[in-house]
């Protein structure tokens, strides 16, 4: 076996993170700027850390590329675990290889109680062998719903990074669901996936339950440099029960007014939610049921509290296509797109979301191939 050359894990070889951190195990990417995260609830810092996106992108010539990490996963006890997650190679472009995501430290939480147990394993060695002998581009994409935290990258030859600016940049913010909810690898979510169709490179700030219209989210969209832009805005608000009617407008004003200050006249597509039955009329909050052992949700709201401003998602969608209405005559790039023309009443016969809230990769892939039709072809908002 030929001797293997080791590189330092740093931000030049990282696209789709915004800051690194040495944790106690190895380099941690995160999605968030730290200014960001500090300013954060728990349950959005675990989601940004978590690297949905994030890949490691480089020019090489090697066969063989090794990758240790470290993982941490959270499980609730007496409920099944998720399924582990994966490694997705892909040599210019095209998959190439997958890894299943093993060992690593495992946090099981008692639901009744709160209480916490970890346990902790080895870290893990995935190796991808056999690539073509020949300078090529190789993506390594990090498990979606994992922590992980990058030990060492070693190679059969030497690596340089994937220079930035060779595709336009897709920044997109969103909730689980574009994070990845239930697909089973990084690169089968939706938006790995309409990147892909679109050939753009994509920046994914879906974080799990928590798209809320933070105005640090807004900033940091702001402040990156971004050549298309989507906002995917509804589900959280809703089964969060996070606000009224009579703060949701202004809210998400405010949102696309700070984005506009740093982009304003970039392509800018605000996406309604998907369809929902357990929301679509009744309100939040939601609430996980594991009455049989298995992840599911339900909606807990009274739909008689919708005329006094609980938010349903056929509201949402009725106030986000007419906010758009309005700004879009002195913003003629401000678009919108009804989330249920990527999945709706039709395809929940046929494709029902598994746990009543989340897509499974059959639908991920639905979704991606039709907003690929809507957003990225001719005559679409982000033709390029």
């Amino acid at each position: 076996m030929p001797d293997l050359f080791t590189t330092a894990i740093s931000g030049n070889l990282l696209h789709g993170a915004l800051g690194l951190e040495h944790g106690a195990h190895g380099v941690l990417p995160h999605r968030l700027p730290r200014a960001a995260w500090m300013q954060a609830d728990q349950q959005l810092v675990m989601a940004q850390a978590q690297p949905s996106g994030v890949r490691l992108a480089l020019r090489t010539a090697a066969t063989v590329v090794e990758l240790d990490a470290h993982r941490t996963t959270m499980a609730y006890r007496g409920v099944a675990p998720r399924p582990d997650g994966c490694y997705d190679l892909l040599v210019d472009g095209e998959l190439a290889g997958q890894v299943i995501s093993t060992g690593g430290t495992a946090e099981i939480v008692d639901i009744a109680t709160g209480e916490r147990e970890t346990r902790t394993g080895p870290l893990t060695t995935v190796r991808f062998a056999g690539l073509p002998k020949r300078k090529k581009r190789v993506e390594i994409w990090l498990p979606h719903y994992e922590r992980i935290e990058m030990v060492a990258l070693r190679t059969d030859a030497p690596v340089e990074p994937v220079q930035p600016g060779e595709r336009p940049v897709w920044l997109h913010h969103g909730s689980s669901i574009s994070q990845g909810s239930n697909a089973t690898s990084p690169t089968a979510i939706w938006p790995a996936l309409a990147a892909a169709h679109g050939k753009v490179e994509l920046v994914n700030l879906g974080f799990s339950g928590s798209a809320m219209l933070d105005p640090f989210v807004a900033r940091t969209m702001r402040d990156l440099p971004a050549d298309l832009i989507s906002i995917k805005i509804g589900i959280n608000l809703v089964n969060g029960d996070v606000m009224r009617l009579r703060a949701f407008g202004p809210a998400v004003h405010g949102f696309l007014d700070t984005i506009r200050e740093g982009h304003p006249s970039k392509p800018l597509l605000i996406i309604s939610p998907i369809l929902c039955p357990i929301h679509e009329d009744t309100p939040g909050p939601g609430a996980p049921d594991f009455t049989d052992g298995v992840m599911r949700f339900r909606a807990t709201g009274d739909p008689a509290e919708v005329p006094a401003g609980k938010l349903t998602l056929r509201t949402i969608r009725q106030e986000l296509a007419e906010i758009v209405r309005q700004r879009s005559a002195e913003d003629p790039h401000l678009h919108y797109l009804d989330g249920r023309a990527l999945y709706g009443e039709a395809d929940a016969t046929e494709l029902p979301l598994p746990d009543r809230l989340h897509p499974d990769t059959a639908t991920h892939r639905l979704m991606s191939e039709r907003f690929g039709a809507l957003a990225f072809n001719s005559g679409a908002p982000f033709a390029t």
